[in-house]
């Protein structure tokens, strides 16, 4: 009984992305109105259509380590990159960059990711290596972690840099990770228990399930780990049969 009841979790829901737009189609229509050819590239690519199954998606991981976490007034210290499947994670495939600010970094945030002026100013412009970042994500799903950060910073540097920004389809496991917590809460039983949603920090979130502990605010780490807890996540809580379309935003 308790295994059919588990099954029957797993088929539900956990997020509402009845507001995701039909990302094929959007992408069509970028192609052919973005003025910069690296952008027309990256949205020219075919990207999964939402009735895949996850277990068919390439997906690849992305993390930023930033100068703060105002989109309008911080930058983008580093990106890491990590393609993955359901099924494989491929770290010789991963990237990693330390990209220039333009701007001195605060203390606060140098003993946060250990980033230093001096490696900054030596650093490449992002929209130097942008070719780089839009290949390595064409035609895939970008899975993060709170998906403000990266979508907000990646369009405004853009914005700023080259001044066109950037639409993309993301799987955010802190939402997943967010939606079991509730539902791990609901019913008489835990209401009586006083039962609360446990943290979604990513950190927190893998010592549910037993992954290793990395150090984290090192964007190619941090972009593993996120791979790694989507990946638990949909083991425990979905199923790889289950359409792209239930989790894309």
């Amino acid at each position: 009984m308790m295994r059919l009841f588990q099954s029957q979790q797993k088929d539900l829901p956990l997020l509402n992305t009845s507001s995701t737009p039909d990302w094929p189609s959007l992408f069509r229509t970028l192609a052919e109105t973005s003025k910069d050819s690296r952008l027309k590239r990256y949205y020219s690519a075919p990207i999964p259509a939402a009735e895949t199954p996850l277990k068919d998606v390439e997906f690849v991981s992305m993390d930023f380590e930033t100068t703060g976490l105002n989109a309008q007034e911080d930058a983008i210290l580093t990106i890491g990159l990590v393609p993955f499947t359901l099924q494989r994670i491929q770290c010789s495939g991963s990237a990693h960059w330390v990209v220039n600010p333009n701007r001195e970094l605060n203390e606060e945030s140098v003993v946060i990711h250990g980033i230093t002026d001096s490696e900054v100013k030596s650093a490449p412009q992002l929209e130097d290596i942008l070719d780089q970042i839009l290949n390595a994500i064409a035609g895939k799903i970008v899975v993060v972690h709170y998906k403000n950060i990266e979508r907000q910073f990646f369009n405004n540097t853009l914005l700023e840099r080259i001044g066109e920004g950037i639409q993309f389809p993301v799987i955010d496991t802190l939402d997943i990770e967010y939606a079991i917590q509730l539902r791990q809460c609901t019913g008489f039983r835990n209401w009586l228990k006083g039962k609360k949603p446990g943290s979604v920090r990513l950190g927190q979130a893998r010592t549910r399930y037993k992954l290793p502990i990395y150090q984290p605010h090192h964007a190619l780490t941090d972009a593993l780990a996120t791979a790694e807890l989507l990946q638990a996540q949909l083991q425990y809580y979905s199923n790889p049969n289950v359409s792209l379309s239930t989790f894309w935003q």
